[in-house]
């Protein structure tokens, strides 16, 4: 699985990806840092990439267009740099790769984890 780390997060997060065996970029390395949001998605469906971001617009942009791709995972954590929060991510992101190479959205919060297949059903929360 390739990862597409959005602006709003740290580069860090390439190599804690990376070290748990998965491809990774951070969006400054690809595109334009004041890109729109739409851009990101567009490179991300086009390449094939899933895209980790604390941006819930992109939850809103899946919901709105009704697309199938690309996968996201939206971070909703107070501390994303937290070793132990890196861990649980890992971990949860293993446990759903196969629905985030299928299209999903997949929201991590503190203390739970929720995976909606996509396109996001209309009527549905996001």
């Amino acid at each position: 699985m390739k990862i597409l780390v959005d602006m709003n997060l740290s580069p860090e997060w390439l190599a804690v990806l990376e070290q748990a065996g998965w491809q990774a970029c951070h969006w400054s390395n690809v595109g334009s840092p004041t890109a729109p949001d739409t851009d990101l998605l567009a490179w991300a469906r086009q390449h094939g990439w899933v895209v980790l971001t604390q941006d819930l617009d992109f939850a809103e942009l899946l919901f709105h267009t009704q697309a199938g791709a690309p996968s996201v995972v939206l971070l909703r954590l107070r501390n994303e740099l937290d070793s132990a929060q890196q861990a649980r991510v890992c971990t949860l992101l293993r446990t759903a790769t196969a629905a985030l190479e299928a299209g999903a959205l997949l929201v991590i919060d503190e203390h739970r984890a929720r995976l909606r297949r996509l396109p996001i059903e209309t009527g549905g929360n996001v």
